[in-house]
């Protein structure tokens, strides 16, 4: 793959620039609350959709903070004495950061943007010039090789992924290296990979100038890069995951068949993760007609894995290439191009019996269990993020469960998780409720339909009294046989545990 006719990047084997670069963006306070605070939230709402006209009538002035953003945001070009008032001018154009233009003015080679860590760190994203996002009209280039900043796939990876300290993890795809800053944080060590050579320079550019540890980076597709002997605990995908007819564009395209690249990396990871450890990817799959979808993310897992997979969104087939076209600014050109392209979507899913396509999350545990645990579900509302402990919890949860028959949930102990509310759903002035609603407001924010026992029992638990003990006393209320209360409650305690409504205790 060439990348001959994109711009020539800043060198990313002189950390020393990149070092001074950083210190000077951090004295003008050029991170994303200094942002806000310049623009205000409209213009830096508005950034994000890849819209910059607010942000330009809001750095009229000549203050470092302006020009910095003016230059490495908005891309335009700067006179260079007033960049020299900010940046060591002189060696962030040798080291390649910025470029002359005419006789006295300079202009950035690569957006940098900046980005709040998870504890307040301030780092920064680099990306190919006029694709920091995506936004409403598309990315600012189609060039094949071009290297994408950080979108809401990046930031809703990084917050689902659980974030324990590793020995060593893995990023495939690693892109503009978002996934691997955040790895950074927690991974003794780090390796990055990418088909594209480009988005390993740009890591490397990320992370140097983030003042993070350097990755190991390697070229190649999904797992080629990976030693036949090396295993990860943590490993982390946002991959070209669009189902589409061709491989125009490397960050989004797999070049394989329907969604057999999304397949390919869940079905290899599970050699690859040690054992507890964690894979975490985003993917797109197919919902093809007479099958069903479920079933078909089932069939992906590997041996020896749990799995938790959670469909966020499912679009019809129209949607779906309507959605990319305009990603990669197909709709901006030649209109009988545009639907010659969207023709051949069209035909590709008719070939494959597709009838829409889903998008949402996967997760892996690898674990020595003779029964391991596959979780397919939608979840289509609003979540908690990060999101990274519920996940965490969530396999907890699976161990404890295949570990606990009826009998020990009987003598186990429970508190009810925080932040559960009870909602109750009724026809106004009936004497009971239709049904008794219990909802979460942290993690998942799911909601579960309980009966009455079930929310009776539910409010007592705190851990206490064990939920036997419990059950006879709800049955002494309501005049119900306390062996059979205890014979068909077990089910309903057992859906409340793996939903996160209850906690074990001890």
């Amino acid at each position: 793959m060439s990348n001959s006719s994109l711009p020539a990047l800043p060198a990313s084997d002189r950390p020393e620039d990149a070092a001074r670069l950083r210190d000077a963006l951090l004295g003008a306070a050029f991170t994303a609350d200094g942002l806000l605070e310049l623009l205000g939230a409209p213009a830096y709402t508005a950034l994000a959709r890849s819209e910059t006209v607010p942000a330009l009538r809001a750095t009229r002035g000549d203050t470092p903070l302006e020009t910095l953003v003016r230059l490495f945001l908005l891309q335009q070009p700067v006179p260079h004495a007033r960049v020299a008032d900010v940046l060591p001018v002189t060696a962030c154009l040798e080291s390649g950061w910025l470029v002359s233009v005419g006789t006295d003015e300079v202009a950035a080679t690569v957006d940098v943007r900046p980005y709040g860590g998870p504890d307040g760190e301030d780092w920064f994203i680099v990306s190919d010039l006029g694709c920091a996002v995506g936004g409403a009209g598309g990315i600012g280039s189609r060039e094949e090789g071009v290297v994408l900043g950080v979108g809401g796939a990046s930031t809703t990876l990084a917050g689902i992924t659980v974030r324990t300290p590793v020995s060593a993890a893995l990023d495939l795809g690693t892109g503009s290296g978002i996934q691997a800053l955040h790895a950074s944080r927690h991974a003794t060590r780090v390796t990055a990979t990418d088909l594209n050579p480009r988005a390993l320079h740009i890591t490397a550019l990320t992370l140097a100038l983030s003042g993070a540890q350097a990755a190991d980076l390697r070229e190649g597709s999904l797992f080629e890069p990976v030693r036949d002997d090396e295993t990860y605990e943590l490993i982390v995908s946002n991959p070209p995951f669009v189902i589409s007819p061709g491989a125009r564009l490397t960050y989004r395209d797999g070049g394989m068949g329907g969604d057999d690249l999304c397949r390919s990396l869940v079905q290899q990871a599970g050699e690859r993760l040690r054992e507890g450890g964690f894979a975490q990817f985003l993917a797109n799959w197919q919902h093809v007609e007479g099958e069903d979808w479920q079933d078909r993310l089932r069939s992906w897992v590997p041996r020896g894995c749990d799995a938790w997979v959670v469909q966020r969104e499912v679009q019809d087939v129209t949607q779906y290439a309507e959605l990319w076209l305009r990603d990669a600014g197909d709709h901006r050109g030649d209109t009988a191009a545009y639907e010659a392209l969207y023709d051949a979507w069209l035909d590709e899913f008719e070939a494959r019996k597709v009838k829409a396509v889903g998008f949402g999350w996967i997760t892996l545990r690898r674990t020595d269990s003779d029964a391991p645990s596959i979780t397919v579900e939608e979840w289509p509302h609003p979540v908690e993020q990060p999101l990274g402990d519920a996940v965490r919890e969530h396999f907890d949860r699976v161990d404890y469960l295949r570990t606990h028959d009826d009998a020990a949930l009987l003598a186990a102990h429970f508190r009810l998780a925080p932040e559960i509310i009870q909602e109750q759903v009724g026809l106004p002035g009936a004497e009971d409720p239709e049904h008794v609603v219990l909802r979460q407001h942290r993690g998942m924010r799911r909601a579960t339909k309980v009966d009455t026992v079930g929310a009776g029992f539910a409010g007592v638990c705190d851990g206490t009294m064990s939920a036997g003990r419990i059950l006879d006393a709800i049955a002494q209320l309501v005049g119900e046989d306390p062996v059979l209360l205890r014979d068909r409650t077990p089910a309903q305690i057992r859906l409340l545990v793996e939903q996160g409504f209850l906690e074990p205790v001890g």
